[in-house]
């Protein structure tokens, strides 16, 4: 339970633990974890056949003797923490996939971001840009004419001379 809540809310041993798992989950570990799980199942099958047999008997000769009972609620016992473990395992495998997951997630979001960002302020710039490209052109068209009436007058001057 405090391996849950703790992948749950964001603490300094959060990181550690995941560091932990991923390793756990690397190499042999796999085959470790469905061994010690499919061993769980086992036990577990085990004190529910044995609690259905109990049952059984007890149902046979109507009453149930002292032994019975204390094999019973042994068995209860057995299977309750055998599910318990078999569900808190499951749930930190699940958990510990969806925060990877969540996390590279929120990377590429940062990269998109970033990349959107970029996108917008060079498209910003490329207005600006071209803002003050087309005021320079309107400048130079001004002193095209202005150079093309100044050679005109000049050619006129020339043929007249």
């Amino acid at each position: 339970m405090l391996l849950i809540l703790t992948l749950v809310f964001k603490t300094p041993l959060r990181k550690l633990v995941i560091i932990s798992l991923d390793r756990v989950k690397r190499g042999r570990g796999p085959i470790v974890v469905s061994t010690v799980g499919a061993t769980l199942v086992v036990v577990l099958s085990s004190s529910l056949y044995s609690m259905t047999k109990i049952q059984q008997h007890t149902l046979e000769t109507g009453i149930l003797n002292p032994t019975d009972q204390v094999l019973m609620s042994k068995h209860m016992l057995e299977a309750s923490l055998m599910g318990f473990l078999l569900f808190l395992s499951l749930m930190i495998d699940r958990l510990h996939h969806y925060i990877r997951e969540l996390r590279s997630l929120r990377k590429t979001m940062e990269v998109i971001k970033k990349q959107s960002r970029n996108f917008e302020d060079g498209k910003n710039g490329n207005t600006e840009e071209q803002k003050a490209l087309t005021e320079e052109i309107v400048t130079l068209k001004s002193k095209i004419k202005k150079l093309e009436s100044e050679c005109e007058a000049k050619g006129k001057e020339a043929k007249t001379l």
